[in-house]
C-alpha cells in the first residue's frame, strides 16, 4: 500500500509521537507506572523512525 504523506508530514507526525512518548514516560515516572513507561518509550522510537523515513524519503525525491 503506498502511502499518500508526504515526508514533510510523515516527519511532522513522527516529531508528535515523540512528544507524546515523551509525555507518556514522564507520566509513568511521576505515578509509577512501569507499564505507561514502556509505552511512553514505544511512542518515542515510532515517532523517531518516523521521522528517519521521511529524510529518507525526502533524499530520494531529491535525487531523483
Amino acid at each position: 500500500m503506498k502511502d499518500k504523506k508526504t515526508p514533510a508530514e510523515q516527519k511532522g507526525e513522527g516529531m508528535m509521537d515523540e512528544v507524546k512518548g515523551k509525555a507518556k514516560q514522564a507520566w509513568g515516572d511521576i505515578t509509577d507506572d512501569n507499564s505507561m513507561h514502556a509505552e511512553g518509550q514505544a511512542d518515542e522510537l515510532k515517532g523517531k523512525a518516523k521521522q528517519k523515513i521521511g529524510e529518507v524519503r525526502e533524499e530520494v525525491r531529491k535525487r531523483i
